[in-house]
């Protein structure tokens, strides 16, 4: 049986591809209302209507035409059905700095699926270096799979395990560390290795992709770039990630992992800093700092890996009538802390403080954040923030909900008595914390309409 007749393909436009002896692959040219389309045939989307005919034009993007009666199609051509191959690794230039790109997955990891017509994690990070050649020009590289997952599937036991490799890495004595990471929980695993990863010796670099590394407009090689050039060269030495600064390809920013938050589902530019402003910029292939605040490398630096994580927490998001037996329900579960993402300054309703006080007296660390982006809790202004921190509820200060719920996790990864817990997560490890919030005007227009 021909691929034509497993490639997704129905109907009038199976009938038309048939008769003109097609098959996925070859060559075709599409005649439709006095057009002609010349491309290669490839496979419908299994979740299509299967009535359009799909050409891989020269220019790389794809064009559907609809399959009726007067639509004419002539084989120009036998192809071969598309495939990925990794172009071979670039030659080494030992005078460069040593990184190692790690892959967890994601779309920085991924191309189109032509049988399901989604995205799936497809390359590794050897398929990485291969297909962005310009990084030999940048670093030795070095590649490892930890892991070949979406974002989204990411748990805790994995923070631990990508900590216990980078640790491994560094102790061989690499200039950085990049990960390709998918963007959905880029940031939640960013904060989680500012945590696991303390007293670091050279910088530790999350990278991702808003569009596939095989699409036209893909990001995926321009932050994969400037990733590699600051984890090589950049001063700071802490966990960063790094994504376009705006939706052009001039810069690449690198965000402290703590203070950074995915703000948009599709743009280049989606992660900010929040509360605080990147560390540095990659431009022209120059590394920048921007800000005098930040840890410096230092090779001699020793290492100190903390990568353990509780997963006996959970994240409750007030909201007008939440109904507080959820936070019941979570501590008969044996959750250990509670995070509370408040409204405003820090606050839920009064309906919810006898729920508070038996989740407190029971040893379970309750702390809160606030819904809002910018700006910090302070639970002393009002009557309500007063009362909660009169329950023993930790206020989180300038910290976001994400960057909290994974320290939570991380404090009593480290220790189950509460008390400790609460002291490790009011010390500032890694930047989360700031002693003021400045404007941020900057952020909130930064990267056009």
């Amino acid at each position: 049986m021909s691929q034509i007749e497993s490639s997704g393909y129905k109907g009038e436009a199976l009938r038309l591809l048939k008769l003109a002896d097609c098959d996925i692959g070859d060559i075709i040219k599409v005649t439709s209302k006095g057009k002609v389309y010349e491309g290669i045939l490839i496979p419908r989307s299994e979740l299509g209507e299967g009535t359009s005919i799909i050409v891989k034009m020269k220019s790389g993007y794809n064009i559907g035409i609809q399959a009726t009666a007067d639509v004419k199609i002539e084989k120009v051509g036998k192809g071969t059905k598309p495939a990925f191959a990794s172009p071979p690794i670039p030659e080494q230039n030992p005078a460069l700095p040593h990184v190692v790109i790690m892959s967890t997955g994601g779309t920085i990891a991924s191309r189109v699926d032509y049988r399901t017509g989604a995205v799936r994690s497809a390359l590794s990070a050897s398929d990485l270096y291969g297909v962005v050649p310009e990084l030999s020009d940048v670093a030795q590289v070095d590649t490892e799979i930890v892991f070949s997952l979406y974002s989204e599937n990411i748990t805790q036991q994995h923070w631990t395990e990508l900590a216990v490799t980078v640790a491994k890495r560094i102790e061989q004595g690499v200039d950085g560390v990049v990960i390709a990471h998918g963007t959905d929980t880029m940031a939640y695993t960013s904060a989680a290795l500012s945590f696991a990863l303390q007293n670091l010796p050279v910088p530790v670099i999350l990278v991702g992709a808003q569009r596939s590394s095989d699409r036209p407009s893909s990001d995926a090689a321009t932050n994969l770039i400037g990733a590699v050039k600051a984890a090589g060269e950049a001063t700071f030495a802490e966990v960063g990630l790094a994504m376009h600064e705006t939706v052009s390809d001039k810069a690449i920013v690198v965000h402290r992992g703590t203070k950074v938050r995915k703000c948009h589902t599709s743009r280049r530019d989606t992660f900010k800093s929040i509360n605080g402003f990147p560390i540095a910029k990659v431009k022209d292939l120059q590394v920048t700092m921007q800000t005098g605040q930040y840890k410096r490398r230092d090779p001699s630096k020793k290492l100190i890996l903390k990568p353990d994580f509780s997963d006996k927490v959970a994240l409750v998001k007030f909201y007008p009538g939440l109904d507080p037996s959820i936070i019941d329900f979570y501590v008969d579960k044996g959750m250990k802390g509670i995070l509370l993402e408040g409204s405003g300054l820090g606050h839920v309703s009064k309906f919810c403080f006898d729920s508070i006080k038996n989740a407190v007296d029971k040893g379970v660390v309750v702390a809160l954040a606030s819904q809002c982006i910018w700006g910090r809790v302070n639970m002393n202004v009002y009557d309500t923030g007063r009362d909660l921190l009169s329950f023993g509820v930790v206020p989180l200060d300038d910290m976001f909900p994400e960057t909290g719920l994974v320290k939570l996790m991380w404090a009593l990864g480290q220790t189950s008595d509460p008390q400790q817990a609460v002291k490790l997560f009011k010390t500032n490890i890694a930047g989360e914390f700031s002693p003021r919030t400045l404007p941020q005007e900057e952020n909130l227009t930064e990267g056009g309409q």
